[in-house]
């Protein structure tokens, strides 16, 4: 009853399905990271994935070439459950999946990002190929997930594995078109905070934010949604809270959502235990581990 009901909430928010049969083949295929990579670890925690998701969406509205992009091409606005679920898939692809998953839908998503072109807010053109902007989105997600991860999992890693994280997901971002993308915490940290002067907190991106900040989803998941809504702007980096109009959290809040995230944390990882990782090490080793 509580695993469906966890499960009920996660489909409030990204939607999904049954099992992941798809990363069960082909026997033996290691994708493009393996099971021994930081990446397979982080990327396994699905409730600070999602807390990461919500902070690297807030963050990519504020540039406005990048929220041009979503803005003029996508069903965001209308459809922002699809959209979380989509970019889910890909992660959970390009992570987990066998190497053939992988690469196709990295293909997919490249042959897309050469359609979307246009003008941003302030008459200044944009293409998604752009690989200025391809890193702001892969700066802003790969520290979002590794700052949610480090907040929200009992189990820590080395400052050795941070960076190796990083350096891992360097190679999925130029392979999405970015160029020059740092590999190590500090590193993305320094990228990300050299876009501050591009960013820009206007109508469009007042719009997606309050969209994040009302998740729409039914009346029995609403509290679900709406804890892991209130981590995700948590979640951001310090001075991004005065750009979008909001006082810094007091020691208390990040506390309070902390450990509320904590108690559900734990039944939430048991129901999705035989998730998308799990079936991924059953296709590399052959063995229900």
């Amino acid at each position: 009853m509580l695993n469906e009901f966890i499960r009920k909430g996660i489909r409030e928010m990204v939607g999904g399905g049954g099992p992941p049969v798809a990363f069960l083949t082909p026997p033996g295929d290691r994708g493009l990271l393996g099971p021994e990579s930081i990446a397979w670890k982080v990327h396994a925690d699905f409730i600070s994935m999602m807390i990461g998701g919500i902070s690297s969406l807030i963050m990519q509205a504020l540039h406005p070439q990048a929220l041009a992009g979503v803005w003029d091409h996508s069903s965001f606005r209308q459809d922002l459950k699809g959209r979380l679920g989509r970019t889910a898939f890909f992660i959970a692809a390009t992570t987990y999946g066998s190497r053939d998953m992988a690469l196709q839908i990295i293909d997919k998503v490249n042959r897309i990002h050469t359609q979307i072109t246009g003008f941003d807010e302030f008459g200044k053109p944009y293409a998604a190929t752009d690989p200025h902007l391809l890193a702001w989105v892969h700066l802003t997600e790969t520290r979002s997930f590794m700052s949610a991860f480090e907040s929200h999992r009992v189990e820590k890693i080395s400052s050795a594995a941070k960076d190796q994280y990083f350096s891992e997901m360097k190679m999925l971002g130029e392979k999405m078109g970015a160029m020059n993308l740092p590999t190590s915490y500090s590193g993305t940290n320094q990228a990300i905070e050299q876009y501050i002067p591009e960013l820009h907190y206007g109508e469009r991106a007042k719009t997606i934010i309050q969209l994040l900040d009302q998740f729409p989803s039914n009346l029995t998941a609403k509290p679900f949604v709406k804890l892991i809504t209130r981590a995700g702007f948590l979640n951001l980096p310090d001075w991004v809270h005065p750009l979008i109009g909001r006082s810094k959290p007091s020691d208390i809040e990040r506390f309070t959502i902390n450990k509320s995230i904590d108690l559900i944390a734990i039944p939430v990882r048991q129901a999705l235990q035989d998730g998308v990782a799990a079936h991924s090490l059953r296709r590399v080793y052959g063995t229900a581990t």
